[in-house]
């Protein structure tokens, strides 16, 4: 008879499969149980269940020969997943069983991730790490839909997944962009490209893929991006001026913007890593250039509201890592106010105020 029974901390399901085996597996949480044993005994009576010797023959081999087959096509798979695919194959070995991969061997990988030197002789980033888990991951989980394997063995235990920090939110002060742009002019078409992410917030690889096409009416289209959602930046006057220096220089012939800068990928990367050094300018990086559009535009007035369109946030989450600005913002804006009533003089107010608040709310009750 299919039953669910606690087990210490875990809660067990216990059933015999179509061939009489008896079948236990534990999960964490009951209704994680309830609802594998519900979907289990649902597949046995349609006699879809899935053929036990299915999981003791299949190799990795052929699983991931068929998810090759199946996600080729994605825009992520050349670079990513094809990558992370041959890493599988070195780490387990093409001709191991599913069957034969557990959960601590997927911890051990995780492990052995975490201090695997780059070319570099770097240790990986954790965000890194956590791209590759989730590929392996997904894999997985395809074969349990395709009935290669019974189970996911990320299911087996606590997530792998590094704990990361991405609220890192360093951005350029206003005395740093002149620096900046100063030594950029070097490379006129580096110059232009970081011109362009300050007033637009864009992506390096939404800019080096910007077509002219995409630039009308005032506005740059974005079809293809990150989140998979449509875009629309305004193009104001600075922007404005640097795309008719660059059209003039290419004449009509470019389909892209940055010509120049899509062939040389890794010069513009160099390139900037120089201008930053000459300027002095440490701890930045290029996607920084987006914080810092971000940035300046809450410190003059945005909402966050406008900032999460502009920025292609499908939600508020990620931009309220720049509310701390709104509200410093909003705060400079009510201070233009003091000296108003008389109680106290301009000069005086920052004194007063953090009077103010070095005061215990339990002195004010006493």
């Amino acid at each position: 008879m299919a039953k669910v029974k606690k087990r210490g901390n875990s809660y067990q399901i216990d059933y015999l499969d179509p061939h009489g085996k008896r079948v236990r597996l534990a999960f964490k949480k009951k209704k994680d149980a309830l609802a594998e044993l519900g979907k289990r005994v649902s597949l046995i009576a349609e006699k879809r269940y899935l053929d036990v010797k299915k999981d003791y023959k299949t190799t990795l081999e052929e699983l991931l020969k068929k998810y090759t087959e199946n996600h080729k096509h994605q825009a992520s798979f050349k670079g990513l997943k094809d990558y992370c695919i041959e890493n599988f194959k070195t780490h387990f070995g093409e001709k191991t069983k599913l069957s034969n991969i557990r959960y601590v061997d997927i911890e051990m990988y995780r492990n052995h991730l975490m201090q695997k030197l780059t070319r570099h002789k770097r240790l990986r980033a954790d965000a890194s790490i956590n791209r590759e888990l989730a590929t392996l991951r997904h894999v997985f989980s395809k074969a349990v839909e395709w009935d290669m394997m019974e189970r996911n063995p990320f299911e087996k235990g606590k997530s792998l997944m590094l704990k990361l920090n991405n609220q890192r939110t360093r951005y350029l002060t206003e005395d740093e962009i002149p620096k900046l742009l100063g030594e950029c002019k070097a490379t006129k078409h580096l110059h232009y490209i970081v011109v362009c992410a300050l007033n637009t917030g864009m992506r390096r690889g939404e800019i080096l893929n910007l077509k002219w096409s995409q630039v009308r009416n005032g506005f740059i289209y974005l079809e293809k991006t990150k989140t998979k959602t449509r875009r629309e930046i305004p193009v104001n006057d600075e922007l404005t001026q640097v795309l008719k220096e660059i059209r003039k220089e290419q004449g009509l012939t470019s389909e892209y913007v940055f010509t120049y800068a899509r062939r040389t990928i890794g010069k513009v990367d160099r390139a900037f890593k120089g201008a930053l050094r000459r300027a002095g300018i440490e701890n930045f990086t290029f996607h920084d250039l987006r914080h810092t559009f971000a940035s300046h535009l809450i410190m003059r007035g945005a909402s966050l509201k406008e900032v999460q369109e502009l920025l292609g946030h499908k939600t508020v989450t990620m931009t309220l890592r720049y509310a701390h600005l709104a509200e410093e913002n909003k705060r400079k804006a009510v201070g233009l106010l003091n000296g108003l009533t008389g109680y106290v003089r301009s000069d005086m107010s920052q004194n007063v105020t953090n009077a103010i608040f070095a005061f215990e709310p339990s002195r004010l009750t006493s």
